[in-house]
This record gives C-alpha cells, structure tokens and sequence, in this order.
C-alpha cells in the first residue's frame, strides 16, 4: 500500500473548444502511486466543438499528422518542455500516452499472449519524470505489466530483455540523445533487437489516429502500478564480469585494472552526476567542448584512459594517455584494430561518411569495408543481412560513435564499446606494451580536409520531408547527366563504393529512412581528390552536406560547384535556405 506521504497524480481534462474565458479544468481527479516521489501533471484535452464535421476532420487530420512527425527512423523525438525558440511543445503526455499504447499492443500482438512485461527506462532530462507516468499509463491501458527501471541507459534496456531474472518481452527508453534539454522522445526494444524504422511507423500511424480520434486524451487512472526493479546495477556487473573473464589476469583475476588509474582511482572525473539541464556542455562525444574537458582531466591526473558518453549511453568516445581525442573515424578505427585482431578477415560496416584513409587503414589490416547509408541502424541492420548472408561482419560503426559488435547482441552499447578498449588496453599493459591504447591507430591518416554544411527546407513541417527528397533526387540526376563535370555517383546497388569497399551482392534491399547519395569528385589538376555526400536528416527538416578532400581548398571548391552548378542552376535554392553553402563558398569558413 503507498505511504501517506507519496504524492499524487494530478490530472486534469480541459475543453479544447474556443471560449473568452481562461482554460480551466472540467475534470481533475488525483491517484496515489506508490513508485515515485514525483507529482506527475497529465493536460487532457477533450474535443468538442458544435462546428460543422469538415472543420472536425481537419483537426483530425492535423493532430495525425502532427504525431507522424515525432518519428525519428527508428526512433520517436520531439519538444516535451519550452524553452527553444522556434518549436512548440509537441511531445505532450496524451501523445506519449497514445504512443505508449500502441506499442503494448503492437508487442501483445506479436507475442500473441496477455500480460506482456514490459521495462521502462529514462535519462535524466528535466521531462521524463511526468512523461515516465504517460508511458505507465498507455502501456496499462495495452494490457501490459510495467516495470520502473528508474534513471538507466538506452543499452540497458535492451539487455533487460536478456538478462536472468528479468528477460522482459521488450523495453522503452526515454532520451532524446544528445539533442538539448528541451527534447526528449522514446527507443523501442524486444528481445531480437532495436525496432525498425517501418515498425515504428506503423506504431505512429496506430497513435496517431488512436490520439485524434479519442474523446478524453489520456487515461485517468492505473490499474496495475509499474514494478520499481534495480537493473542498472545488475547491468553494471555484467560488464564487469565481461572484462574479468576476457582478460583472464594471472595473478588478480578478481580485479583486472589493478595498476591502472582507471577503475583504481577516479579521482578527477568530470560530471557524474546527472543534471537533465546539460549545463556543462551537449552531452555528445563528438562534441569538442566534452572532448576538450576529458583531455584536460586524463592530462592533468595522469589517468591511463578519458570517457565520454551521451545522455543515453548507446555512443561513447574516449581520450588517451597522452590527450588525444578518439572519436569518429579515429574511433572506428581503434575498434576495427581490436577486432581484426580476433577476427582476422572480417567485414567492417560503416557510414559513408568516413575517409578513404579509414578504407586503407581497416584494408592493410585484412579487413573487410563496406561503406553504407548514414543511420546508426542502416549501419547495424547491414551488419546483421551481410551475416545471415554468411558475410562475416563483426563490427559496425558510425562516425557519430554508435558502434554495435556481432558478439553483443548487435547493440549500439556505448558502455560495451569502452569496455571493449579496457580489455585490449589491459592486454597491451600484460604484454609488456606501455604505447597505450593509441598507439593502435598512429598509422591512421587523417584527411587533409573535412567539413559538414546544412541547408535548412523552407517549408512548413509537414511538406519539409517530401521536398528534401526531391532536392537529393534532383541532386542524383545533375551528376546522372553530366551536369557537375568530374562528379560521379559513387555506389553500387545500396552500397557506398571506394577503395577496398566490399560490393553488396544482396538482393533483399532494406528498408530506406532517409535519402542519400555521395560523389567522387575528380579534376584535371588533382585527379581524384575527395567526396560529397548529401542526405535527408531524419533529425530536423534539413539537408546535411559533407564532404572531404585530399588537397588544400578542396572542400570550399567542391561547394562552389555545388552552389553553382546544382543549387542555383536547378532552382532548388528557392525552398533552401543556402547562406552556410554561401558563406563557406565565399570564405572557407564555417559559420
């Protein structure tokens, strides 16, 4: 039974009829939980209007639409609280709610059994207290059983589904990443791996119509309360009994680091605690302000290794003895070491962002590249075809630091990835090595140039997807057709093509969330000398421009070519706001 002293959950039902008097509630009632000291406020809105149906179904239409936009790829994203200038709140309670349902009943259906166990988890932002209860109450309403992981990570909660006595029929995780404080949104689990872009479409398109057409926004009240269960420490032993056993340490199996700072000593770590504000920096390993601060502290207490983690976990990037940064393709490049060493021969999957020195690197190795489309899951669930197409591929990476291994469930887990680099930095240390674990990718060349653009749709939200689309498309057909001279398609079927680049033979093509192509790019003077690679994000209504270059001022070149040849010449700057092409075409600076 709760304690007298826990809170309730207020909520209140509002009319969203337009009326010249302040909106107060019509119904509010309250609902003592026993699993959290937090007052959860629920806005429910009820539809009434005394206009004729045509106004009704507009309002319907807007309210499907605006939620088939919180889709992320494979994920949900939106804004859960104000404070960023130019979005409005879209990710509400009733939304979370109606999303939440449809889930549970997308898993009761596919499990075609009752009661299914579901685990929910949340990173710290200042929104997921009130949105957790959202979740509780749609999965309810599903039939589901809940259990309250608490403050967890996006890894986790897929291994809730894996681990003894757990083992949940599936997971949500509440993050929004790196994104600002103002965001949040959900990843969706069961037991044989993250969901697909297409299924978390469906998902959307059931809450959407669930959420316009419900008379009363939100459900008043839990029959069955979630569960609170203590996974992350579970989890955590885990991972420490994974790095135990792989380094097999002769004379102290029971502590593997023993002699090493990290693990012995943490003094100097930066913070640990967790402020869903972000006040420090963007809680992104690709960020140079994080980057920046780790390579300080393992400098300045002589710590034997740096880590950096996202909000939720799923990416990391880490820091040398001796300060220098390791993320991106440097990242990649560490793991592709380590696993070729255990797996010689094998394919690595990345996205097609990556330099042609990364290729050389991972080819002189013995390895396997094969370059695919931008997405973290594009790059994992290329991994999983090419091995059940008996292509062994042990390793897939992403230049944003999701990397996910063969031998771990094919999971983009951060934490696995660093654990993963403290075993072969043990090893190195017990094979008489004191190089440190850069020393593996000192041979990597860095490209000479390297830079990231946006062109922002100028577009309402709901067009924005659609005419992205028709810009790449168009984008492929000017190289097609011999209008960007020296620019031509690099790809071959779904996969990116480039030196050392495995040719993709499948021919079960996967599903496409966003669109892409790259262009190698050649001139007289220079041959060929780097790449452009436009694509849709699936983030914001925009397209993202990167390109890399092997000679001074390639990049500033190949974007006035861009600018000349294809922006302007097909008219497309008119739904595109172009001035960062501009600015950087003029200058060679990024603004």
């Amino acid at each position: 039974m709760a304690s007298t002293s826990t809170p309730p959950i207020t909520i209140q039902i509002h009319s969203s009829s337009k009326t010249n008097f302040p909106s107060k509630p019509l119904i509010q009632t309250s609902l003592k939980l026993p699993f959290s000291p937090t007052t959860y406020k629920l806005d429910v809105r009820v539809v009434r209007s005394s206009s004729p149906t045509k106004y009704n179904e507009v309002v319907v239409d807007e309210e499907i639409e605006r939620i088939r936009r919180l889709q992320n790829g494979s994920d949900v994203r939106g804004v859960a609280v104000e404070g960023e200038k130019g979005r409005t709140v879209d990710l509400t309670p009733p939304v979370v709610e109606a999303i939440a349902e449809s889930f549970g009943e997308w898993v009761v259906k596919g499990l075609e059994k009752e009661n299914a166990r579901i685990s929910l988890g949340r990173d710290p932002r200042i929104s997921g207290a009130s949105l957790s209860a959202s979740v509780f109450a749609g999965l309810a309403r599903a039939g589901c059983v809940v259990f309250d992981m608490g403050l967890a990570t996006t890894p986790a909660c897929f291994m809730s589904t894996q681990l003894p006595p757990f083992a949940y029929d599936a997971s949500i995780m509440m993050t929004a990443s790196h994104l600002p404080y103002t965001r949040n949104g959900l990843k969706f689990f069961t037991k044989r791996g993250g969901l697909t872009s297409p299924e978390v479409e469906e998902i959307c398109d059931k809450a959407a119509t669930k959420y316009a057409n419900r008379l009363t926004k939100v459900s008043t009240m839990l029959s069955i309360p979630p569960t609170r269960v203590d996974f992350m420490s579970n989890y955590s032993k885990h991972l420490r009994e994974i790095i135990k056993e792989r380094v097999n340490h002769p004379l102290h199996y029971d502590t593997p680091l023993k002699g090493f700072q990290l693990g012995a000593d943490t003094f100097g770590s930066l913070h640990l605690n967790p402020d869903g504000m972000f006040p420090n920096h963007i809680p992104n390993p690709e960020d140079k302000t994080a980057m920046a601060l780790t390579r300080a502290a393992v400098l300045e207490n002589s710590a034997d290794l740096g880590v950096v983690f996202d909000t939720d976990v799923d990416r990391s990037g880490v820091v040398d003895s001796k300060g220098n940064p390791i993320n991106g393709d440097r990242l990649i490049a560490l793991m592709s070491a380590i696993v070729l060493r255990e797996h010689p021969e094998t394919t690595i999957v990345t996205d097609a962002r990556t330099s042609m020195a990364l290729t050389r690197f991972i080819t002189a190795r013995g390895g396997q590249h094969c370059l695919y489309r931008v997405g973290y899951r594009n790059v994992i669930d290329k991994g999983v075809l090419l091995n059940k197409d008996g292509i062994e591929t042990h390793l897939m990476m992403e230049t944003s630091g999701h990397g996910a291994l063969k031998e771990n469930y094919f999971l983009d887990d951060g934490a696995y990835i660093v654990v993963k680099i403290i075993i072969q930095m043990v090893r190195m240390k017990l094979e008489g090595s004191d190089e440190g674990i850069g020393s593996l990718i000192k041979d990597l060349e860095e490209p000479f140039e390297s830079v990231e653009l946006r062109m922002n749709v100028i577009s309402e939200p709901r067009h924005a997807k659609q005419q992205a689309i028709e810009v790449i498309e168009s984008f492929r057909e000017y190289i097609e057709e011999g209008r960007l001279e020296g620019w031509e398609l690099d790809s071959c079927g779904d996969c990116w093509v480039s030196e050392g680049c495995l040719v993709d033979s499948n021919d079960s093509a996967l599903a496409v969330d966003a669109h892409m192509y790259r262009a190698k790019v050649s001139d007289k003077e220079h041959g060929e000398h780097g790449w452009v690679h436009i694509r849709q994000s699936i983030h914001n209504p925009n397209i993202a421009v990167n390109m890399q270059s092997s000679v001074p001022g390639g990049c500033q070149s190949m974007t006035k070519l861009l600018r000349d040849k294809f922006l302007v010449a097909s008219g497309v700057d008119k739904i595109l706001d172009i001035s960062q092409i501009d600015k950087y075409a003029r200058s060679g600076v990024v603004k």
